[in-house]
């Protein structure tokens, strides 16, 4: 409909400013004469037949020899039509149109003189209504059909109705029965926070249960956690579970660069939602508006700090248990103002943390319904592999290896798809494999030195897969998974990590010499670096003490009870955490090299057979290990030393 809208007011305004604009001026040819037609920007009609024009000078030149009969003047004596005949002419009249200077003011003198007829031409009607149309209906027109079109904006893409006369008009969503296609059943590996908005629906459903026992419902719920653990995914079911009117905004949608806006909005939002109570009311990525006060431009004093302003007024003004329940999501709870977070307001936050492996492995037989996986595929075995995803992250793996299987011509989904599937969103897409080169021994070397160490260390995980496939930036690698999902780590866990980290480098040193380490150790020095000391600044676990030397946020030193970033510390603190990083990061040098040294043997035996298939996976690798190599017991659980 808006396009019909906007076309009939380009239509009319196009067929106004015809009108105006009126005739060209032209040169019509008619029978080998010419017609002095007009223009709007002329006030009058020259309706003489002309053969020709000629200078101004040239026409005084007729006046003088007496060849001048009639002049009719027109524009203001701008213009004229001469009848002239001569005998050179052959005494038969003809019509020259001259052109008057502005200066020529002797010319009605000269034309007496000579005894030259003339006459002077008035405007006539017609260019004057041609005038009227130009210098006032069009504009008259043009400012209608704007007016038309803003008052029919519901009507442009997207029917949010957010046209300039609807700036101040809430952008909600609006679903009075929502039909988000999510249930609660849908939802998996957050059960405690799908346990808070179970009973959110029991409240919207059943409210008499509670109220006569004097509870209150929560006003608003804040889902905090990182992205894609399912916060939006909670909003969905909880609106199609209590089957009640349901608001979905977005926070970055209220801040406008026109003041006023985005508090005008948050009213308009808040009065509909109470006309429809009892409601949801969804803000997504509330971050975006309730930033912390004073820190913007002029003290803070900004639109967007307006428009949070009136949503925490909004907030606070519900009568108790009205129904409008508001439900917040944000991943940066850090920089939320604290006065929207306080009870009244915000009453409840549920963090929806990343599924541990349990949860992961419910999260993929969710996803898992509408697609035909092999026999061969052990959800529970991907849920081990995958620690640190999200809910998006595994249903995304499931997505590719979907896609793969099509790309493959199978009409199920194989372990080999899965497992491509992981590898590309843990590695990067695979390259092309490389030569037989010494770089790529140089590389299998590295890889294997990784391997060797995190095997024989107790306190590191198994290995899961080792290759030189390029993977990203990187041209071999090598993977590690955790026995279970590690919340905590201990000293030793974290002295294995390092010395797994520098088995790489150890490899090089050992095989090739010092003179050919390269450079492809440039990357797990960072990681080993930065792990020591946050082992000496965060963890306690240095000669220094067991005290926190620096903020984990912003990574300050901490001096007394305050904070520096200067370079001069007391009691020389500086100088006392780099040689404890230093200390750290060459006693496990020197573990990585011994660890390299005792299995040479076996090192080149892997390498011979890692260059040949180009990739081993875990169980392979260590029951090649293990006939050189006596392996720990990984499983067995730690004993305290107090027993």
């Amino acid at each position: 409909m808006w396009k019909n809208i906007v076309r009939n007011v380009l239509i009319a305004l196009a067929i106004l400013s015809g009108l105006a604009l009126g005739f060209t001026n032209t040169d019509v040819d008619v029978d080998g004469l010419k017609f002095w037609q007009t223009s709007s920007t002329t006030s009058t009609t020259m309706p003489k037949v002309t053969t020709s024009s000629m200078t101004y000078g040239r026409f005084l030149d007729y006046l003088e020899m007496g060849w001048i009969k009639r002049v009719d003047l027109y524009d203001n004596s701008r213009n004229a039509i001469v009848e002239a005949s001569s005998p050179e002419l052959g005494n038969r009249p003809q019509y020259i149109r001259v052109e008057i200077p502005a200066g020529a003011s002797q010319l009605i003198i000269k034309l007496k003189e000579y005894n030259v007829d003339f006459d002077a031409h008035a405007t006539e009607n017609s260019n004057f209504i041609a005038d009227t149309i130009g210098n006032i209906l069009v504009p008259v027109a043009f400012i209608a059909g704007l007016i038309l079109l803003f008052q029919n904006s519901e009507n442009l893409p997207g029917g949010m109705g957010q046209g300039p006369m609807n700036l101040g008009k809430s952008p909600a969503r609006f679903q009075r029965r929502p039909d988000t296609g999510v249930m609660f059943n849908d939802i998996a590996g957050i059960d405690e926070a799908k346990s808070e908005f179970e009973e959110i629906v029991s409240f919207l459903k059943q409210p008499d249960k509670y109220t006569v026992v004097g509870a209150k419902i929560p006003k608003g719920i804040l889902l905090v956690g990182p992205p894609g653990t399912g916060k939006t995914l909670l909003a969905k079911a909880i609106a199609n579970e209590a089957d009640v009117p349901f608001f979905n905004v977005a926070g970055s949608e209220f801040v406008e660069m026109f003041i006023g806006i985005g508090a005008a909005r948050v009213r308009d939002l808040f009065k509909k939602a109470s006309e429809n109570a009892p409601c949801i009311v969804f803000i997504d990525e509330i971050d975006a508006v309730g930033r912390e006060r004073g820190a913007g431009v002029g003290g803070g004093n900004d639109e967007r700090e307006q428009t949070l302003n009136q949503l925490l007024t909004e907030m606070d003004g519900f009568k108790e248990n009205k129904g409008v329940i508001v439900v917040g999501a944000t991943n940066r709870v850090d920089i939320l103002d604290s006065a929207l977070l306080r009870p009244g307001r915000f009453d409840r936050q549920v963090t929806v943390n990343l599924p541990d492996r349990l949860g992961r492995a419910a999260i993929l037989n969710v996803h898992a319904r509408n697609k035909p996986l092999s026999e061969d595929v052990s959800l529970i075995q991907l849920a081990n592999r995958t620690p640190g995803f999200s809910g998006a992250d595994l249903a995304n793996l499931l997505n590719e290896a979907a896609i793969l299987a099509t790309r493959y011509k199978k009409s199920l989904i194989t372990r080999n798809e899965v497992n491509e599937a992981a590898d590309r969103i843990i590695g990067g897409i695979a390259g092309a494999s490389m030569e037989d080169t010494k770089n790529k021994r140089l590389i299998a070397y590295h890889e294997v030195g990784h391997a060797i160490t995190g095997s024989v260390l107790r306190s590191h995980d198994e290995v899961e897969k080792i290759t030189l496939t390029p993977r990203g930036s990187a041209k071999g690698l090598t993977w590690f998974t955790p026995e279970e999902d590690q919340n905590l780590l201990s000293r030793s866990e974290l002295l294995a990590r390092i010395i797994t980290t520098l088995g790489g480098r150890a490899a090089e040193q050992v095989v090739f010499g010092n003179p050919e380490i390269t450079t492809g150790a440039s990357n797990d020095l960072q990681q080993v670096t930065n792990l020591a000391r946050q082992m000496v600044t965060r963890f306690g676990m240095s000669n220094i003490g067991p005290i926190a030397l620096e903020d984990e946020n912003t990574g300050q030193v901490f001096l007394g009870g305050g904070l520096s970033k200067g370079p001069d510390f007391a009691d020389n603190i500086a100088d006392r955490i780099d040689n404890e990083v230093r200390k750290i990061v060459t006693y496990c040098e020197q573990k990585a090299v011994e660890i390299v040294l005792d299995n040479r043997v076996v090192i080149d035996l892997i390498v011979e057979k890692l260059m040949d298939v180009e990739t081993i996976d875990g169980p392979e690798f260590r029951q090649l290990l293990g006939t050189y190599t006596v392996l720990p017991n990984k499983k067995v659980p730690y004993v305290s030393k107090l027993d």
